[in-house]
């Protein structure tokens, strides 16, 4: 397995590397606007075959999934595709959260994937939705989304301290979905007065 891994990976090098230098050269002009697409491309695919090869190298899985996003980008923006401007973001962002569910996906005792993997899923969204409506408030949509996802983590693992974000950031969405933002200035420092509060009537109550 790793005789077979060095092998593609060697080639892979020497191949980049003869390419990257006929380009400097001057002949591959009238490809270049490909060449990156395609390198970001096979790397990727390498990490990815490597991981096949060994499944113990789930690392792998994360700068293979984020080149392949990358090179997509790249390709769009060669082709000066309309979309690249809006989907740029959330490819990108979307292939990084996609790496980290795979993680998740083939190792079930990483469970804390689940957080950047939800976090990047929810920053894809909100630079989606930014792209399209700079003018809509995605505040709450990112704090809604951070929710679910220790929401998730609480329900994948039955751990029980992820309750505690989950509810705070819910109450944060909601509270910028329905355009009360301003209450927040408030609502801290009353939060931590009550739970001072708490703690000192916890402390000196007649046992």
């Amino acid at each position: 397995m790793k005789r077979g891994a060095n092998i593609i990976w060697g080639v892979l090098l020497i191949g980049g590397g003869v390419l990257l230098l006929l380009q400097n050269l001057g002949y591959l002009e009238s490809v270049s606007n490909y060449l990156w697409t395609f390198l970001f491309g096979v790397f990727g695919l390498s990490f990815l075959v490597g991981f096949a090869l060994d499944r113990s190298r789930w690392w792998a899985l994360i700068p293979g999934i984020i080149l392949l996003s990358i090179g997509a980008v790249v390709g769009l923006s060669f082709n000066r595709s309309p979309l690249v401007e809006t989907l740029s973001g959330p490819i990108v962002l979307g292939g990084i959260a996609l790496a980290f569910w795979a993680v998740y996906a083939v190792r079930r005792e990483f469970w804390w994937a689940i957080i950047p993997a939800g976090t990047l899923t929810t920053l894809a969204v909100v630079a989606g939705i930014a792209a399209r409506s700079e003018a809509m408030d995605t505040g709450g949509i990112f704090f809604l989304g951070l929710a679910v996802t220790f929401g998730l983590v609480f329900l994948l693992t039955r751990m029980q301290w992820p309750l505690i974000p989950a509810a705070v950031l819910a109450v944060l969405g909601v509270f910028f979905i329905a355009g009360l933002s301003a209450l927040i200035n408030y609502l801290w420092p009353i939060a931590l007065i009550l739970a001072g509060a708490f703690l000192l009537f916890r402390v000196l109550r007649p046992r």
